[in-house]
């Protein structure tokens, strides 16, 4: 499933999510004019990047040294999906993003969404995998949505060879990554009231490292997309 909005937006209220928000295309995320074209407060920034051999090089490193993740409840600053169907990441990337943060606010009593919250809140990172694993409304809902793009889509269980990862502002106040083959959520920092995953501190802390490593590293392999969960626009 590619990162595009509007299969995004059409996954997201179908599964429970207000039409009040949808995700739109961030044509960048270093020109302020086109930062400021899009609505705000943005909830969620979902960054899509091919895994080159400097990102999977970095995360590997990094998952290495990072403790592993037992965290369940409403304790719990986020909610974590941990993935273990290989073409899940796009359904994945969307549940970090609809289910935390202000977003999560927009979850529609009694929708399939609520119903997963509530039902995955107590569970421990394995035993919500495996839920979303086995649930077949998340099945249905992922095929129809993936089918509805403009791309081929791989069967279940395939490595497109891309990777989606979240930034979601937590109602702790602070930035956070999602991505579910980590261990668990990665704190990035404290933002401030008035600093959604739009402001310059977030794009710094988040996905702006991402490009500046690869840019480094020659590969040359910008093939990133970004879409940002905000308020929906009139038609």
């Amino acid at each position: 499933m590619k990162n595009n909005p509007q299969v995004m937006t059409k996954l997201a209220h179908r599964l429970g999510l207000s039409p009040a928000l949808s995700f739109h295309d961030a044509y960048s995320l270093t020109d302020p004019d086109l930062v400021s074209f899009l609505p705000r407060p943005a909830s969620a920034l979902l960054f899509t990047h091919p895994c080159s051999t400097t990102a999977e090089a970095h995360y590997a490193k990094i998952n290495e040294a990072e403790a592993d993740y037992d965290g369940a409840g409403p304790g719990e600053p986020v909610m974590f999906y941990r993935q273990i169907i290989n073409h899940a990441c796009g359904l994945i990337g969307l549940l970090h993003c609809t289910t935390n943060g202000t977003a999560a606010d927009f979850i529609q009593d009694g929708s399939d969404l609520d119903k997963l919250v509530k039902d995955t809140t107590p569970l421990k990172p394995d035993d919500r995998a495996r839920f979303l694993h086995d649930s077949e409304m998340l099945e249905i809902a992922h095929a129809t949505a993936a089918h509805s793009g403009d791309s081929t889509v791989p069967p279940l269980g395939e490595d497109p060879g891309h990777a989606f990862v979240a930034f979601v502002k937590g109602k702790d106040g602070r930035l956070w990554e999602l991505e579910g083959r980590r261990k668990g959520p990665v704190e990035l920092g404290m933002l401030q009231e008035d600093e959604d995953v739009l402001s310059d501190k977030a794009l710094n802390l988040g996905p702006l490292p991402f490009l500046r490593r690869e840019e480094a590293a020659g590969g040359g392999d910008f093939r990133f997309s970004c879409t940002v969960l905000a308020p929906s626009l009139d038609d």
